[in-house]
């Protein structure tokens, strides 16, 4: 690691978030973390986003578990998974969060000790698709006791197999690194983001773009959604006074449910229409 003696550890912590996907798509959900961050891509299908504070100072809380937060507020209905690198003068280590799914990780000590479950690798290779015989061979190998490997070492080790996943972090960008280091070093390089949090009404704003980017935006806006909208009336109405005549408590609730979508439908497609 890349620290002094006397260093103590917080201040000598970094820490990298990778995320499997572009920096189109991490832009949006990394506004909801409210922390301040540098945004980059890191290779074809990955982006890696640097802090630009350090809470870990100020909050008592250790890095790694800053970072495991900030991994599993990301991943948690993302379809793509999240990895957190993080590492002081004592420790190292890494945290995979994917969805709903209990968070895996591992740990080194700053000599290279492995503190962790085997079982734990070969959890990590199977939800980032790695190569279960190449790959899981080269993270096995960092599970086992080796002299000649610190820490440093150990986390190099495990971005080797995720270069050949396609991850290629930016210069700079290395383990060990304090994180003033990693922040400069993100900002300086070409396409760098910053991530800050603007407020609620934009970050909705931007999630419903990123919703209507996708397969369900002719459903949500445009003469799809108009149309879906005026069946869901046309039906609702009559089902709802039908129900009514018949006294029916079900029927009038469902024909006020689809007059509330429709209503609702309209509505949404009227207040996202451009000025």
């Amino acid at each position: 690691m890349s620290t002094t003696p006397d260093e103590p550890p917080a201040k000598a912590a970094g820490a990298l978030l990778l995320c499997r996907a572009g920096p189109d798509v991490v832009g949006t959900p990394a506004q909801l973390l409210r922390e301040r961050m540098v945004l980059l891509r890191a290779g074809a299908e990955w982006s890696v986003l640097v802090p630009e504070g350090e809470p870990w100072l100020h909050g008592g809380e250790p890095v790694d578990r800053v970072l495991t937060g900030w991994a599993t507020a990301l991943a948690v209905g993302a379809p793509w998974p999240v990895l957190a690198l993080w590492w002081d003068a004592d420790r190292c280590g890494c945290t995979l969060a994917s969805g709903f799914r209990r968070t895996v990780g591992y740990v080194w000590l700053a000599n290279g000790t492995p503190v962790g479950e085997d079982e734990a690798m070969r959890t990590f290779a199977a939800r980032l698709g790695l190569d279960p015989v190449l790959d899981m061979e080269s993270l096995d190998r960092l599970t086992k006791p080796d002299t000649d490997a610190d820490a440093h070492a150990r986390m190099t080790g495990l971005l080797a197999v995720l270069t050949r996943a396609g991850l290629s972090l930016p210069a700079g960008l290395g383990p060990g690194e304090p994180a003033d280091r990693l922040c400069a070093a993100a900002r300086s390089r070409p396409g760098a983001e910053a991530v800050e949090w603007t407020g609620w009404r934009d970050a909705v704003r931007a999630e419903l773009d990123a919703v209507e980017n996708t397969t369900l935006g002719p459903w949500l806006r445009g003469p799809r959604a108009r149309a879906l909208a005026a069946a869901q009336l046309a039906a609702g109405l009559p089902l709802a006074a039908w129900g009514v005549r018949r006294r029916s408590g079900g029927w009038i609730v469902a024909g006020a449910l689809l007059v509330i979508h429709g209503a609702l439908g309209f509505a949404y497609d009227r207040m996202r229409a451009p000025d």
